[in-house]
């Protein structure tokens, strides 16, 4: 670990009945003690190390948990496991009453977003704020998410059998050697029947209806490219929660800060209760 990193340690914690596993960065120094702690939700194949360095980041200012969904990385899963949304929202609400987090702050991408929205509609005690990134607005009667399921299967069955660098460039052509490295590192932690529940409730579960019913402050950060979140969706989620605010990120896909860092960070504003600092300083 570098003198500047913001890595504490990775933990477990026994919650809504599975192994929850984190990353946690940032701490209770003073200045992250003053201010509510995040807990940053990743998506459907993406275990809590490949966001480690936004999670870094995020240290700088905040004291920050990277959770494993269940089914991802090294939090719990089995072939009985329920994959549902609504048990992915209840192992984040756990999540948090297991570390004691009195208020707290989510950030969620793509499924996380989901997810994040789905245990906010339950009103837990300690959500204060939900940042939705790049959430898929598929659902009943919509149109399909732009991913399709072989995509995420055909790329797991690989990392199970072992996949290098060249190999996950054909699922990710944009990635740098990091990246990819990194995810054909992981991904075989993904569990194939997780991936599947979860793309399937993208088409099945009414985020929309969850929407409707939140009260707390609401950020939406939007891909400028990707078709995920189209200008006409903003604008139906905006008349269902009229408090949302939203800010799209330019030169920038679905996976928005492996295309765009900084400006992924400028998006939040204050909206957590401090703004990130610039990748140019680098400071808190």
């Amino acid at each position: 670990m570098s003198e500047s990193s913001t890595f504490l340690y990775g933990g477990n914690v026994q919650a809504n009945g599975i192994r929850q596993h984190y990353l946690r960065f940032g701490g209770n120094d003073a200045g992250c003690a003053a201010r509510d702690p995040v807990i940053i939700v990743p998506g459907i194949t993406s275990p809590a190390v490949t966001w480690g360095f936004v999670g870094e980041h995020f240290g700088r200012v905040f004291d920050t948990y990277v959770l494993d969904v269940r089914g991802r990385g090294l939090s719990s899963s089995s072939s009985e496991l329920d994959y549902s949304l609504d048990a992915q929202a209840a192992d984040l609400v756990a999540f948090a009453q297991g570390l004691n987090l009195d208020r707290y702050s989510v950030v969620g991408h793509s499924m996380g977003a989901r997810i994040g929205m789905r245990a906010a509609w339950t009103r837990p005690s300690g959500l204060a704020r939900l940042v939705m990134i790049d959430p898929p607005v598929s659902g009943p009667g919509r149109r399909a998410y732009p991913s399709q399921l072989p995509w995420y299967v055909d790329s797991i069955r690989q990392a199970i059998e072992g996949i290098d660098v060249d190999a996950m460039r054909v699922f990710c052509p944009t990635w740098t050697d990091e990246q990819l490295r990194l995810r054909a590192e992981w991904l075989h932690t993904c569990d194939e029947r997780a991936v599947r529940t979860s793309f399937e409730g993208f088409h099945t579960d009414d985020v929309h209806a969850d929407l409707t019913q939140l009260t707390i402050p609401l950020l939406l950060i939007t891909a400028a490219r990707g078709d995920v979140v189209r200008d006409e969706d903003v604008a139906e989620m905006r008349a269902l929660a009229p408090h949302l605010l939203h800010t799209r990120v330019p030169d920038a896909g679905h996976m928005i800060p492996w295309d765009n860092e900084g400006e992924f960070y400028q998006a939040f504003g204050d909206f957590l209760g401090a703004t990130l600092p610039t990748l140019a300083t680098g400071v808190r």
